[in-house]
């Protein structure tokens, strides 16, 4: 009987009849990726998009990062950081150019573009109101597809470099605040904050958005009396829920607006529009009735500015005085703190990248991952950004249709 079962048995076996896993054949769609990283031209441009640890992690998991020599000079990153962390150096625009994908925090200039690879990808900011319409088509002409980072949202539905920049700006803004209404030439020697016996400084806030939250924040930290203005009562409904702080807010009444600067030690300029200039809302006839040696500091400089007083100014020379106050003008706020917002942004770009190389390629991940193929401007060559076509009159396809064809 048992030579019998033995039998069986092994006859069951050459002839494959014994229960067996099902054999599937499986598909690998991981896929290595090759990112290029340039060194940024764009004036006073400092951030770089990925730290060396953030290197690191992309050369472990098999990825190749090619960057540009002294790229990350600005942010205090070394070329000997980034050569150890696996990145590979070299000293010329045209070759960190000819990566599958490009990552820079400026937009690309037109000489830039041409040392694409057509077909390549291109990942960084837009800033649409410093294009024109022969821009975008030598973009569409490269047959690029292009990302603005500052329009990828997660999947809250937010946009996450946005806020993470926002929060940024909103912090620095009261330390360089606090910096010049202290100084002997642009302040009155005045400490940021309360201290015992003494009136606290007052602290003026325009807008109640991301920016205008973080330095409440700080402000209000450091002991001062805050006073936050929006046009939006939701919004002001919600500083009061996330600061867990009974402050003081209004909507923006003008009669009431200038009674409280003229009081007011530091104004922080932070309202912005979805599209176009920001809205003037302090008037010159309000700032030459502020406090001598007070200081503005207008975040939104980019789209304008708040106040009529204000022209654009630079890291070099940040500040100007107008009727005795101190203007602080900088469009590019987080640059002052460059190491701080690389690091930033590299926390944002590190898994994305991750996600592209492991979903097969970028094409790949767009197919799946909305919140960040609405980051996508121009996809192959068309453009699939409806303001942008709108407003440079460029043809426009629908981003899905081109995704879905392929």
């Amino acid at each position: 009987m048992e030579n019998e079962n033995q039998g069986f048995s092994n006859f069951s076996h050459s002839e494959q009849l014994m229960p067996r896993e099902e054999m599937l054949e499986v598909y690998q769609t991981r896929k290595n990726i090759i990112i290029g990283i340039p060194k940024e031209t764009t004036y006073q441009e400092t951030r770089v998009p990925l730290t060396p640890e953030a290197v690191s992690f992309l050369c472990g998991h098999g990825h190749r990062v090619i960057m540009e020599s002294t790229a990350g000079d600005a942010a205090h990153f070394s070329d000997h950081e980034y050569s150890e962390a696996g990145a590979e150096i070299v000293y010329s625009t045209e070759e960190a150019y000819k990566a599958g994908i490009i990552l820079k925090i400026a937009p690309p200039t037109a000489e830039e573009i041409e040392f694409c690879t057509p077909g390549s990808a291109l990942i960084s900011a837009l800033d649409v109101n410093g294009r024109n319409k022969e821009y975008f088509k030598k973009l569409a002409g490269k047959k690029l597809t292009t990302l603005a980072f500052e329009l990828i949202r997660d999947k809250a539905g937010s946009f996450p470099v946005v806020r993470a920049m926002s929060e940024i700006v909103g912090n620095t803004s009261i330390v360089i605040a606090a910096r010049y209404l202290s100084h002997p030439e642009y302040g009155r020697g005045v400490m940021l904050g309360g201290f015992p016996g003494i009136a606290p400084t007052e602290v003026v806030i325009l807008g109640a958005g991301t920016v205008g939250e973080s330095a409440a924040r700080i402000a209000l930290g450091m002991g001062a009396l805050v006073k936050v203005f929006d046009g939006s009562i939701s919004k002001l409904r919600r500083i009061h829920k996330h600061l867990n702080n009974r402050i003081y807010t209004s909507v923006l009444q003008p009669k009431l607006l200038q009674e409280t600067i003229q009081t007011a030690d530091i104004v922080i300029g932070a309202i912005r529009a979805n599209e176009g200039k920001a809205p003037c809302v302090i008037s010159r006839d309000m700032v030459k009735r502020m406090k001598a040696g007070s200081v503005i500091i207008d975040v939104s400089i980019d789209q304008g500015g708040c106040f009529e007083t204000s022209k654009l100014t630079n890291h070099n020379e940040p500040v100007f005085k107008e009727y005795d106050v101190t203007h602080y003008c900088v469009p590019n706020i987080a640059a002052s703190v460059p190491y701080t917002a690389s690091c930033a942004l590299s926390n944002f770009f590190t898994p994305v990248l991750m996600k592209i190389g492991e979903s097969g390629g970028l094409v790949k991940l767009l197919k799946t991952d909305y919140p960040i193929c609405k980051g996508v401007y121009i996809f192959n060559g068309a453009i699939t950004n409806k303001h942008i076509s709108e407003v440079f009159g460029l043809p426009f396809r629908d981003i899905e249709l081109l995704i879905s064809a392929m």
